[in-house]
């Protein structure tokens, strides 16, 4: 029984044959049709497998790293045994990385040391999404928390999610500055729901949970049309580095 081909492997046969049709083109013609016959066969061939099975053709993952584990080094990032990201400092998000859909495993490990890793996990990514992988919690017990992005915006609009990071800070309300609360009760690990707004700047704060005492203030925060953001809490509040907050676009 004949194995099943993909679309890759008629792909590859096709470039094979438009490589030797080339190389005969001149001193072998008839080689050279031959050849380049058989590449318009495969290139038939994965055109038709392209139609009938959809499915191989799987977007890729996007997926992006952001340190927030408070008394961790610098660290880089493996995926699948291999360097991804390098010297990534605290409270810092890495540039947006494509990943084949499916399971990967993630070793991080202080920059410049392979030897004694902080954090070893395995995740699986879904065809045509977005993710935030937070390395969180000191680096002596960190953990890998995964967050699926909703980077699309209806046209001329904004929106906002927030997420707690600090693991010594206890819920929080997320409020607009004297006035209402928008989110409350955040708890550490967790993220909100995603908040549909008019393009705006406002001062929020964000406050002890069920109380009007504002722990950190977020002045002037721009939201601008057509940008999906992610607000992410992050430090101690009881020591360094300090509570803070950081905006990431999305």
């Amino acid at each position: 029984m004949s194995e099943k081909r993909t679309h890759s492997d008629y792909l590859q046969k096709a470039a094979m044959y438009e490589l030797l049709a080339q190389i005969n083109k001149y001193s072998f013609p008839n080689l050279h049709m031959q050849y380049y016959l058989k590449h318009i066969k495969y290139m038939y061939k994965a055109m038709n497998s392209m139609r009938t099975n959809p499915q191989t053709l799987q977007l890729e993952a996007k997926v992006r790293f952001l340190h927030a584990s408070p008394d961790s080094p610098n660290v880089d990032v493996y995926i699948d045994g291999k360097r991804v990201i390098r010297d990534l400092p605290f409270r810092n998000v890495s540039s947006i990385l494509s990943l084949r859909a499916g399971k990967h495993h993630i070793d991080i490990y202080p920059t410049g040391n392979m030897v004694d890793s902080v954090l070893n996990k395995k995740i699986t990514v879904e065809p045509g999404k977005s993710y935030t992988l937070a390395a969180i919690d000191s680096v002596k017990k960190m953990r890998l928390l995964v967050f699926q992005n909703q980077p699309s915006v209806p046209r001329n609009e904004s929106k906002v999610r927030f997420i707690h990071l600090s693991p010594d800070t206890p819920p929080i309300d997320i409020a607009v500055k004297n006035r209402d609360v928008i989110f409350p009760k955040v708890s550490y690990k967790q993220a909100t729901q995603y908040l549909g707004l008019t393009p705006m700047s406002v001062n929020l704060e964000a406050r002890e949970a069920d109380s009007k005492t504002a722990i950190l203030p977020l002045p002037r925060i721009q939201f601008m049309a057509n940008e999906s953001y992610t607000i992410v809490f992050v430090g101690l509040a009881n020591d360094q580095p300090e509570f803070q907050f950081i905006i990431i676009k999305e």
